[in-house]
């Protein structure tokens, strides 16, 4: 192919996983970065060139999307503008001549209550009212989640999250979000899709918990935390903690099966990774 897409976030952990993707299938990468000191690891991954920028500054998205054929986007996490910013980004990908744009959404954007989840829907709409080719991917829950806070569950012997031990959650394995956003960017047949992304199981913070303590070979304790305990600046999430506490997030594997032409990977595999980094003391 001879086509050259723009990653934005290429300096994240999540689109970051995506350029080696590309580099595979041999596509030329421009990596977008906030921090010009992420631009030698963006260029390590396969990035051809880097540019930087910001998604609220209009000059330096111009630049940046100068010359691009295809776009990952993926919007940064927690920004509270984001409805606003993701369409400004689809109203300069149009100007600057951009044929596909792959949006690295989530899954179930009609949930309204949630607004991490409602702030991906103005994005796509923006998209739909374009002559853009486009992919929509929704994963569920990352297991990278897991990874920020191993080290601590290894130390204390708790996993512990805000909602309850009990709530069922489909998860996903960002790597396999990240093959499917590149064969999304290089190939047509995703093309005008919306794709649900999950790996199999609907666990609870238990039978997660229990996972863990076989991997590890001693017990894990699962804990909910009282959200109310939690520190102020986290108060925003409360809504996705109350919903989750209640209904959690559920999808189905087919999907990204069918995408990938293999099983997703499985979140004990994950684990088993975690663990060979830091197993703890068994003792």
């Amino acid at each position: 192919m001879n086509e050259t897409i723009l990653a934005v976030g290429a300096g994240g952990k999540f689109a970051g996983m995506v350029i080696p993707e590309l580099a595979k299938r041999g596509a030329t990468v421009r990596g977008l970065v906030h921090n010009p000191a992420h631009a030698p690891a963006v260029r390590a991954a396969g990035a051809r060139e880097v540019v930087v920028g910001d998604l609220r500054d209009a000059a330096s998205i111009a630049a940046a999307l100068r010359g691009i054929d295809h776009v990952f986007y993926i919007a940064p996490a927690a920004l509270p503008e984001e409805a606003d910013v993701g369409r400004a980004f689809v109203a300069a990908a149009i100007d600057a001549g951009v044929r596909r744009l792959v949006f690295s959404s989530v899954i179930h954007p009609v949930l309204t209550g949630l607004p991490n989840h409602a702030l991906k829907t103005p994005v796509e709409e923006a998209v739909l009212n374009s002559d853009l080719q486009y992919t929509f991917l929704h994963p569920t829950v990352l297991f990278q989640n897991y990874a920020a806070a191993w080290d601590g569950i290894v130390k204390t012997g708790v996993v512990a999250e805000p909602w309850s031990n009990d709530t069922r959650f489909s998860r996903v394995d960002y790597r396999d979000v990240a093959e499917a956003a590149a064969i999304a960017l290089t190939e047509e047949r995703l093309l005008y899709g919306t794709f649900e992304l999950c790996a199999e199981g609907w666990l609870d913070r238990r039978e997660v918990a229990a996972m863990i303590g076989e991997v590890l070979g001693r017990g894990i304790t699962p804990r909910r935390i009282d959200p109310d305990a939690l520190p102020p600046e986290t108060q925003a999430l409360r809504p996705m903690f109350d919903h989750y506490d209640r209904i959690g997030l559920r999808g189905n594997p087919l999907t990204l099966t069918a995408i990938l032409g293999r099983e997703p990977r499985t979140l004990r595999a994950f684990f088993e990774e975690q663990a060979a980094r830091n197993p703890g003391d068994p003792s």
